[in-house]
């Protein structure tokens, strides 16, 4: 059954005045329980309305057998064809969903030599995505894992070019496939990296020069005509590698699938836009003194990917001069734009720079930069106190600390999966009036 047709009544935002503890989850099965004094508001939000997938395989396969408005997955391969799976980051339980849908090409005919997946250079050097633990010992051997490098001209194919007459430029095992099936996350359109279905296709493995401009800090200060441009471009490199099949997986709580589609790729689109909506959807009455926001998820969620969008999303709901505190079990070290952040005599000069040389966590770092201009930044990680305090936030390194910080603020917003709650305000919908 599919989880919308699970989901009930649509659960309020809660909205309490009783010194009651609420428990907010984050990391792998990690959780803190705050006490507020009576009187203060408390608004819970971020937790969707139905559960995560029971049983992953079977939803895997089932989407791969009863694809939306395509045929089954075993009708569209032959045996000597060369499968590309384009994996993209973040999403929920990759390696697993990787390896089901290996057994489905494999049961369907298809050569297990024949078949690549591909990832990221960051994913693969975070091991995230890899789904040979999931697979029997004579087929694991003989998958190929490849890590895309954008600055290796060999590796680097031309496919055709845009009008305006730039080239094309993309992984040579994409160009050279019989079948590229995309995995990715359905996210709200105007979240940093997301560039629609294709975007584990383009710009993910193109080259380097792509990448540089898909990472304008512009898409996540001014999101809206820039970043539906570079949506457009990318499902014009979809259609023109002829990537009509595709993969799409809904997020829910704790890092695990609230549903997984597979199918032609409008279909698909339009089927995840309507249950991400449904699921991450929510309002408050007010901005809040302190939002108190979570990553939930293993590892592969505990990124700085989903910092910067869990930041971003706090900070529209906090009130200037404010606190913001993120809970966490992050323990990878920040890329180089967030380093310089941290590092640089002044941060608007170290913008600046990020902004014109856009290195790969130039998103990341600008979504910091914003948050701090607004509020102060606490954070629960992992990460060595020293190196957080140089990046100006204030570590917290017990649940107790947060406990008192939430007993000095008037007002909390508790924020659970921050990098994919979508959440609008009551005074918000007022002022557009």
């Amino acid at each position: 059954m599919d989880w919308l047709e699970r989901l009930g009544p649509r659960i309020p935002s809660l909205v309490q005045f009783d010194p009651m503890p609420s428990v907010l989850r984050y990391g792998a099965d990690s959780s803190v329980s705050l006490e507020f004094p009576e009187g203060v508001p408390v608004a819970e939000c971020g937790t969707p309305p139905a559960t995560p997938l029971d049983d992953l395989d079977a939803a895997v396969t089932r989407a791969l057998a009863e694809p939306l408005e395509y045929p089954p997955l075993a009708r569209c391969t032959t045996p000597g064809d060369r499968v590309v799976l384009a994996l993209d980051e973040g999403v929920p339980q990759a390696g697993q969903i990787a390896a089901v849908v290996i057994r489905v090409l494999a049961a369907s005919g298809v050569q297990p030599d024949g078949i690549t997946v591909l990832r990221t250079a960051r994913d693969a050097h975070n091991g995230f995505g890899d789904p040979t633990g999931w697979l029997p010992e004579e087929v694991h051997s003989r998958i190929t894992l490849a890590a895309h490098d954008p600055d290796d001209r060999r590796s680097i194919a031309y496919l055709a070019a845009f009008e305006k007459g730039e080239p094309i430029l993309l992984n040579r095992l994409l160009t050279d496939a019989d079948v590229v099936l995309p995995i990715g996350c359905v996210r709200h359109w105007s979240t940093a990296g997301y560039h629609g279905v294709y975007t584990p296709v383009f710009p993910n493995f193109s080259d380097g020069g792509t990448l540089l401009r898909f990472r304008s800090v512009e898409t996540v200060e001014r999101p809206g005509r820039a970043k539906r441009q570079l949506a457009e471009e990318a499902d014009q490199v979809g259609w023109l590698l002829g990537v009509a099949l595709a993969i799409q997986v809904v997020p829910g709580p704790g890092g695990r699938p609230l549903a997984v589609l597979a199918g032609e790729v409008g279909a698909i689109r339009r089927r995840g836009e309507k249950l991400y909506k449904e699921a991450w959807r929510f309002s408050v009455p007010r901005r809040a003194s302190l939002v108190v926001a979570a990553i939930e998820g293993g590892s592969e969620q505990q990124t700085w990917d989903n910092m910067g969008r869990a930041l971003a999303s706090a900070a529209e709901l906090v009130v200037d001069g404010g606190a913001i505190a993120l809970c966490s079990e992050i323990e990878l070290a920040p890329g180089p734009a967030v380093a310089e952040l941290g590092s640089a005599a002044g941060r608007e000069e170290a913008m600046r720079d990020i902004r014109r040389r856009r290195p790969e966590d130039a998103q990341s770092a600008a979504q910091l930069f914003h948050a701090l201009d607004r509020a102060q930044v606490y954070l629960l990680s992992r990460l060595e106190p020293s190196l957080v305090e140089d990046l100006e936030i204030a570590p917290i390194s017990e649940a107790e600390e947060l406990a008192r910080l939430a007993r000095r603020h008037d007002s909390c917003i508790l924020l659970s999966n921050a990098p994919h709650a979508v959440v609008s305000t009551a005074e918000d919908k007022r002022s557009v009036r």
